[in-house]
């Protein structure tokens, strides 16, 4: 069952992926807190450097649509990103003071600080171009992280991406990615991810970020027992549910579905993996029970796991732990 444009094997891209991608620091060692580090671990981080990662670890050939700073910072993103088999190729150079983000996250399972540094945001400097255009329509899937939203010229950048891309038959998959610390107030959120979602084939999102969507998603959430649902402009919809699994509306019905018990040695960067392994595996498969599953256990692995962009897993690990572990619940359409 589908209602998403088809997969084509003559597009040059599998995925491009619209967002930020910055420096991340890690306290050593393990369970610590900042505030007592005596030293620190790197890793390149930010919701879109991640997913790109994702992808790009598990065979994708995918490109991140970005800006970093014309210093050390940004060309450890671009270092990285070859790492992990992403291309750099759009990768745009931001011009004046703006700077690639960084961010300060502690490896612990509760308790964990975040800190984010995201003043004048090199990122935010995406503009459009002739290549990134051209090559939009020569993709299978864009995913565009909701912070790419929050200001210009980012902002338009994205949306006419977004427009381009559904003109085109490329699957859009908007990522709400919602940090109430870079918006204004609820309405100005609420007005911009709204017209983002008119684009979008796909919405994602947890039930805070869905909650600042749409108050239909905020009255899904308070009764649960609803079983179907739809935004108003019929896309489908993925609800993340952190350790109780994740719920797809698509076309009237709703799947919800489990996760891989593992113990977790910090609380972030699954969501990401679980977005990057399920976008590839579903166009490759088409196949939502499938994808959500294998999603799943790359978010287990890189949760169990330290950093984020370096803790994706390739096909052969997702594999083994999609054959050692269970998922529970086990997938339901409702």
């Amino acid at each position: 069952m589908t209602d998403l444009p088809h997969t084509s094997t003559n597009r040059t891209w599998h995925a491009l992926v619209l967002g930020r991608a910055g420096l991340d620091l890690y306290p050593q060692i393990d369970g610590g807190k900042t505030r007592d580090a005596l030293g620190f671990s790197a890793d390149m981080g930010g919701s879109g450097g991640n997913i790109a990662a994702a992808m790009g670890c598990a065979g994708a050939k995918v490109a991140l649509l970005s800006a970093v700073s014309d210093d050390a910072v940004g060309y450890f993103v671009r270092q990285r990103l070859a790492q992990y088999n992403v291309s750099d190729t759009f990768l745009q150079t931001s011009q004046g003071h703006s700077r690639t983000s960084l961010a300060i996250a502690e490896v612990r399972p509760s308790d964990c600080d975040v800190v984010i540094y995201r003043n004048d945001a090199a990122d935010l400097q995406l503009h459009l171009t002739d290549a990134i255009h051209t090559a939009v329509a020569n993709s299978n899937n864009l995913i565009v992280t909701g912070t790419a939203l929050i200001s210009e010229p980012s902002r338009s950048t994205s949306l006419a991406l977004m427009q381009h891309a559904k003109s085109n038959g490329c699957t859009v998959w908007l990522d709400l990615d919602y940090r109430p610390w870079n918006w204004p107030d609820l309405q100005a959120t609420r007005s911009i991810y709204s017209l983002a979602a008119q684009h979008a084939n796909v919405v994602i999102g947890n039930e805070e970020e869905f909650a600042v969507l749409t108050d239909q998603l905020e009255d899904y959430i308070k009764q649960a027992n609803l079983p179907k649902i739809a935004l108003p402009m019929g896309q489908t919809v993925l609800l993340k549910r952190g350790g109780y699994g994740a719920s797809l509306f698509n076309q009237g019905q709703r799947l919800d579905t489990g996760v891989y018990p593992v113990t977790p040695l910090k609380p972030y960067g699954a969501g990401d993996a679980f977005l990057g392994n399920l976008i590839h595996h579903y166009s490759c498969h088409e196949d939502w029970p499938a994808a959500i599953a294998y999603g799943s256990a790359a978010a287990a692995i890189v949760v169990s796991q330290r950093g984020c962009a370096s803790a994706m897993p390739g096909p052969e690990e997702i594999n083994l732990m999609q054959q050692s572990i269970t998922m529970t619940p086990t997938a339901k359409w409702c």
